[in-house]
């Protein structure tokens, strides 16, 4: 009989759940952690989360939500640092981790689940250290990254791909987020199938939703929403918008919008009286050392006079972006899921996406979206004007796309993580036998 679990430290050291995600290194990942950790606790589990301190002004411990605690450690200096700065601090952070626990019984923690492999370093040495099984969310992985670099990224480092090697070794369960990342971990990192479970991600479906009625009507060629998402960003109701959401790197690849819509007005001038590129988020890897990087390749295209810049935004103003938006394009070298398209399709608003990684789990072809092979800017322009001339065909995608994202709510994602943490608390003993003891580097 599986063991219930009523508490969990999640790791989460490189990204605080408490940053805006679209700016820095907060993204996806930390809409996971708060989303899991709330919904966990309004089951009965008590979650807290262990994070790397990077202001003087913060607390000690934060209460996020009633059941959830956030444990800023600190660890090295007050700022935030560049994510291949991180290792050195991994030994201040993970004594920290080591000493909170420390003030209580024993046993105060049934499990450990973290994401990244800096925070699976930490929970290597804490695993042994409290006798509770770990369970790692990888999120993105160096041989996956560095398989499909986008121009201006660099590799990721040996030393990142021997830490994922020495994680996958040491957890007792491995969580994907797509079929397609649980097959990486087994053929690209030897992960033993049975200890591999696929939980997707989800959507908080009470706030992204469609504006009710779901409406699209013909001005001319446009379908367009005309509620009150629109109003509030002040976009014309007859402009034909475009959306990117997310932190601006090469990696994201928003430059391929640029180009994209730079195309569209060059094959037809008329559109560009209504064009409209929203690009909501903030300078992130790379990015940060050419911030101003895309404005400058928008004057560059001529095309300044139509693109928004807008700031990371709260999930309430983002779901009034999705809303308003008519298609939302995420043309990304790489995602291991794609928040961003599951969130935009459940308010309504069809994705046009690259066919990389997990935006083709996010994303059903033909029905919720459109996915496309490879990042020429041409094939998004042909995509986009297609669907700006197709009003009964960008309909059907609007309307398939709230179905598709109905899958995907956060609670089925607590249910399957709620089965994976019984598994892994119930065969504990075993795996504690057969577990090899930890490299001295683990936790240097």
């Amino acid at each position: 009989m599986s063991r219930r679990v009523s508490r969990v430290a999640t790791i989460s050291l490189h990204t605080s759940p408490l940053d805006q995600p679209g700016t820095g290194d907060a993204g996806g990942m930390n809409v996971y952690v708060v989303e899991v950790a709330r919904r966990l606790a309004a089951r009965g589990v008590e979650v807290d989360i262990f994070t790397r301190a990077t202001s003087r002004a913060l607390p000690p411990v934060v209460e996020l939500a009633p059941g959830v605690l956030v444990r800023n450690v600190v660890a090295g200096p007050f700022e935030e640092l560049d994510k291949g700065e991180l290792p050195r601090q991994l030994c201040g952070f993970t004594s920290g981790v080591l000493r909170t626990e420390a003030s209580y019984d024993p046993g105060h923690y049934d499990l450990l689940h973290t994401h990244y492999w800096l925070s699976g370093q930490a929970g290597q040495a804490a695993k042994q250290r409290w006798g509770v099984p770990l369970v790692h969310s990888m999120h993105t992985m160096a041989k996956v990254k560095n398989a499909a670099l986008a121009a201006g990224e660099r590799r990721e480092p040996a030393e990142r791909e021997l830490g994922e090697d020495q994680v996958v070794r040491m957890s007792d369960r491995l969580v994907a987020n797509t079929a397609k990342e649980a097959r990486e971990l087994v053929e690209l990192y030897g992960a033993d199938p049975a200890r591999v479970a696929t939980v997707s991600p989800g959507v908080d479906l009470s706030l992204f939703q469609p504006e009710s009625p779901l409406i699209a009507r013909s001005t001319g060629l446009l379908p367009h929403r005309t509620g009150p998402a629109r109003r509030r960003l002040r976009l014309p109701r007859d402009a034909y918008v475009l959306l990117f959401v997310g932190r601006i790197q090469p990696l994201k690849a928003p430059d391929v919008l640029l180009h994209a819509a730079a195309r569209m007005l060059r094959d037809d001038p008329a559109l560009r009286d209504r064009l409209v590129v929203a690009i909501v988020g903030g300078p992130s890897g790379s990015g940060r050392e050419r911030p101003e990087g895309l404005q400058r390749l928008a004057a560059e295209l001529g095309i300044a006079g139509c693109v928004r810049f807008e700031p990371p935004a709260p999930q309430r103003v983002l779901a009034d972006w999705y809303r308003a938006a008519d298609v939302t394009v995420v043309p990304s070298h790489n995602e291991s899921f794609g928040l961003v398209a599951i969130e935009s399709q459940a308010c309504g608003t069809p994705v046009v996406a690259a066919a990389v990684g997990g935006l083709c789990t996010a994303v059903r072809d033909g029905e919720s979206g459109v996915l496309i092979p490879g990042h020429d800017p041409a094939d998004y322009a042909n995509v986009l004007r297609r669907l700006h001339a197709a009003p009964a065909a960008h309909l059907k995608l609007a309307r398939g796309a709230v179905r598709h994202a109905q899958d995907f709510g956060w609670d089925a994602t607590v249910d399957r993580l709620l089965a994976v943490y019984d598994g892994a608390v119930s065969a504990l003993p075993a795996a504690l036998r057969a577990a090899p003891p930890i490299p001295a580097e683990a936790t240097a």
